[in-house]
């Protein structure tokens, strides 16, 4: 089992694992993935020491749940997070797997949003029953924002304020339900917008605090720091560019789309840096954006046993501080963001 160290989340009393699971491949995104091969993922994470997993209702329209939870049933000490703001209604025109919102999911529901009091509830109990669990620790608000409503984001805005969708969270946290409620979003400023609105306790952010972008260090870092919430690191890689590195041929993703050429260079110049030190890509990139005290967990997509195993030993390198130091001297890390000698690992 690797030595992974756990982090506190914000007040909430709950303390995940700082290498966590992200359970999106599990429901067929892209292509299909068997039942036993899903298993083995979730087999694999948790014999290799990861204790957070985290799932939604979107992910295959309910699969990576479903999935989850028959995995995770009897095995405690298991932190685990879904998230709210798309109901699953039934469809009975849904017969196969055809790829749907980027899943090849078989499951027969349409996704329809909804960030109020009441559909914020009714998302947490149908969560439960598709995971056939009595809880879960963490609820992210899922989506929210300009980055995927486009100008329909302002009337999802006014469901979960005026609408009662925050209520409803802080309801489920008062109760007991739940030990602590965020967003999980690929904007910074939406995550601004709901700390102006109501305590939260952690951000699920993809995407946009990476060895590739420290924007959130001018902002939203330093007022979770101030507000004791707690960041959990979607998309380390930025959908893929930071795991598959510019050399082997193909096209190279950043941001769910092809890498713009400023990004594929910034990203040619890391790699330069990263082979002087013998230092592979993606552990640099998992490595970097657990150095701030800010972050509680990294979650990159594990699709299988192998790429469990892949990552676990990326988590294991060592890297030296030279590496970073040239980063910042290049310009290619910002001088400002911390680097991983700055923080000392706890196990808890």
């Amino acid at each position: 089992m690797t030595d992974i160290a756990c982090r506190p989340v914000g007040r909430t009393g709950l303390s995940v694992s700082e290498l966590g699971f992200g359970a999106a491949s599990l429901g067929n995104l892209y292509h299909p993935v068997p039942d036993a091969d899903a298993r083995a993922a979730i087999d694999a994470a948790l014999d290799a020491g990861l204790r957070y997993v985290d799932t939604a209702p979107h992910y295959g329209r309910g699969l990576s749940e479903r999935r989850v939870g028959d995995a995770l049933r009897q095995r405690p000490g298991v932190a685990i997070s879904t998230k709210v703001g798309r109901l699953m209604d039934p469809d009975a025109s849904i017969t196969d797997d055809a790829e749907r919102d980027g899943f090849r999911s078989p499951m027969p529901f349409r996704m329809r949003y909804d960030y109020t009091y009441d559909g914020i509830l009714r998302s947490h109990e149908h969560s439960l029953q598709r995971l056939g669990l009595s809880r879960v620790d963490l609820l992210y608000v899922h989506d929210i924002g300009r980055y995927t409503h486009g100008e329909a984001a302002a009337g999802y805005w006014e469901q979960l304020t005026t609408g009662g969708g925050l209520r409803a969270l802080d309801r489920l946290r008062g109760e007991g339900a739940i030990a602590g409620f965020g967003i999980g979003v690929n904007e910074i400023g939406i995550c601004l917008d709901v700390m102006r609105e109501m305590p939260i306790d952690v951000i699920l952010l993809a995407g946009r605090y990476t060895l590739l972008e420290q924007e959130a260090l001018d902002a939203l870092l330093p007022a979770c720091a101030a507000a004791d919430t707690s960041i959990v690191i979607g998309g380390p890689y930025n959908s893929g560019i930071l795991a598959t590195g510019t050399r082997k041929g193909g096209t190279l993703h950043y941001d769910y789309g092809p890498a713009p050429e400023a990004v594929v260079d910034k990203v040619c110049g890391i790699e330069d840096v990263a082979d002087r030190h013998g230092v592979r890509l993606p552990a640099a990139a998992l490595h970097f954006v657990l150095a701030h005290p800010c972050v509680a967990s990294v979650i990159p997509g594990l699709g299988s046993a192998k790429r469990v195993a892949e990552t676990a030993s990326l988590y294991e390198e060592v890297i030296p501080q030279d590496f970073w130091r040239e980063l910042q001297h290049e310009g290619l890390l910002r001088a400002d963001a911390p680097v991983p000698a700055s923080i000392e690992k706890v196990s808890v």
